[in-house]
């Protein structure tokens, strides 16, 4: 087997090359990376400001897109909730994401919900204004394409996944997920405290909540991770990687 390193805190650990956290994550770019200098100034005079409280609402499932969302502080959960009212969490967006404008491209309804899991303050992007941007340059929506199926693949990559591995597996992969979502891209070095209620982690494995509650405690037992209240410190992420390398 390959092996690579990855540096965690102040520890250098040796990952099997198999594994490869970025087809469940994320990364952060910037929206504005896609506007010439014109442009920019346009939507920086246009855009708004919004904050929002923990557990309130950002947009709802089947809902049409009012816009686009930038990331500016806190973190936003977007799931799909059954017919017994349960939230399957599909992923969690963190500061800098930006999200709403694949429904608007494709001119459907929202497929998942979204809440704050914190105090979030984003950017705001008006539909209008979003639409004035694509008509008058036609190569922001073919620079649109490429995060947009950056984020299917992520989000499909964790649905299929998740509907075919045990309980412990699911885990193991959530909390390395978690970390990188949690991960301050200023300070790689510092410490990572997954903070994230037990219910929306459960949503996010796609588990009951004891359950979730009992395989934690077993990786602490196993001194794989520590735990302060709901806050989580992974110790031997090379632990859960080796759990998940074969997925």
């Amino acid at each position: 087997m390959t092996f690579v390193n990855f540096e965690s805190g102040k520890d250098i650990y040796t990952y099997p090359m198999e594994f490869n956290i970025e087809k469940y994550h994320l990364k952060s770019s910037s929206l504005f990376d896609f506007f010439s200098a014109e442009e920019a100034a346009l939507v920086k005079s246009k855009m708004t400001r919004k904050e929002y409280q923990k557990g309130e609402y950002l947009f709802k499932e089947k809902s049409y897109s009012k816009g686009i969302y930038i990331l500016r502080k806190g973190k936003v959960k977007i799931f799909q909730t059954n017919g017994e009212g349960k939230q399957s969490i599909v992923y969690i967006y963190k500061k800098g994401d930006y999200f709403g404008y694949r429904p608007l491209l494709a001119e459907e309804p929202h497929p998942v919900s979204a809440i704050a899991l914190d105090s979030v303050v984003v950017s705001f992007i008006p539909r209008e204004l979003f639409f004035t941007l694509l008509s008058r340059s036609s190569s922001f929506a073919k620079k649109l394409l490429s995060p947009l199926s950056r984020e299917f693949s992520v989000w499909i990559n964790k649905m299929t996944i998740f509907s075919q591995y045990a309980v412990r597996e699911r885990v193991a992969l959530s909390l390395l997920i978690l970390h990188k979502v949690y991960q301050q891209s200023e300070d790689k070095n510092k410490t990572v405290t997954i903070s994230l209620g037990r219910d929306d982690f459960a949503g996010f494995v796609g588990t009951a909540k004891e359950t979730l509650v009992r395989m934690l405690r077993t990786f602490k037992d196993e001194k794989i991770i520590t735990t302060k209240g709901t806050k989580i410190i992974l110790l031997k992420p090379r632990a859960l990687v080796y759990m998940v390398s074969e997925m």
